[in-house]
């Protein structure tokens, strides 16, 4: 029974915590694809840092989490940290009460993406295209997305448009006018991390930008911001010259996070070469 003394809010953050101990001891390290035989655990299940990085969470965000200290999680964070802890539908929604979060079904899918959603990205092919979140991770993508980008080759928790950008660089190289187009991304990035200030993974994401991209390091303090509009990239691929693509994003409505960004080739002859890329015939 609560006192006049009790704190409902702290209560319930020392439940949050509680809990996320449990179902992390319930887990192994193999069932996030991770070796084990070479360390020695104390503990069952598994470390706070694994989880933190399967998730794309900063440690420090989930630890703060894990010992029932003060702070409102996103809905993007608490998300993905029910995927990682391998959470049911139950388990995800009361997760997202001990938050303080709306259920999931009520502004968003959990899981597992909506195979509605799923055969959408394949009946837009060939025009590649994906679901980005609401910090730019991707969540989904179909086959000529993956074949001119390979969001799938980037680390894990680093998963994201920002990072593919100004990070990584080996599919982005290949754009034409690639610095102005990285200027008008981090405009629409900054648009959208300015709504949602002490969004954890905002700040992880500008955190590990600033010290892995110089270019992201200088321009970041300039706060441009920019709506995202439909616009056209091109970009030279080997053996098939040059590509545009029209860039159209668009977002979920029954979902609300997500935006389903579409590139479809400019002309007859930029499907011609996706189709080349592809292999088909």
């Amino acid at each position: 029974m609560r006192t006049a003394a009790s704190d409902p809010a702290k209560e319930r953050r020392a439940e949050l915590a509680e809990f996320l101990r449990a179902r992390r001891a319930d887990l192994h390290p193999g069932d996030l694809g991770l070796d084990s035989y070479s360390l020695r655990r104390n503990t069952p299940g598994l470390r706070r840092e694994e989880v933190a990085a399967a998730a794309g969470v900063s440690l420090t965000w989930y630890t703060r989490l894990e010992q029932g200290q003060p702070g409102t999680p996103s809905i993007q964070v608490i998300d993905a940290i029910a995927r990682t802890l391998r959470l049911d539908e139950e388990s995800h929604r009361h997760l997202r009460r001990l938050a303080g979060l709306p259920a999931p079904e009520d502004d968003q899918m959990t899981g597992d993406v909506d195979p509605q959603l799923t055969r959408l990205l394949l009946a837009i092919e060939p025009a590649p295209a994906c679901l980005l979140d609401l910090h730019f991770d991707f969540v989904a993508w179909n086959q000529p997305f993956d074949r001119l980008w390979d969001p799938g080759s980037l680390p894990a928790g680093r998963c994201n448009l920002m990072w593919l950008y100004f990070a990584d660089g080996t599919a982005t190289a290949a754009v034409i006018g690639r610095e102005e187009r990285g200027r008008h991304l981090l405009a629409q990035f900054h648009e959208v991390a300015a709504e949602h200030p002490g969004d954890p993974r905002f700040a992880e994401i500008v955190d590990e930008l600033t010290e892995h991209s110089e270019q992201f390091r200088t321009w970041w303090p300039k706060r441009r911001v920019e709506q995202a509009l439909t616009t056209q990239i091109a970009l030279r691929r080997p053996h098939v010259g040059v590509i545009r693509l029209d860039v159209t994003e668009l977002k979920v409505a029954a979902y609300p996070s997500l935006t389903l960004c579409v590139q479809v080739p400019h002309r007859d002859v930029d499907q011609k070469k996706v189709r080349e890329l592809l292999g088909a015939t």
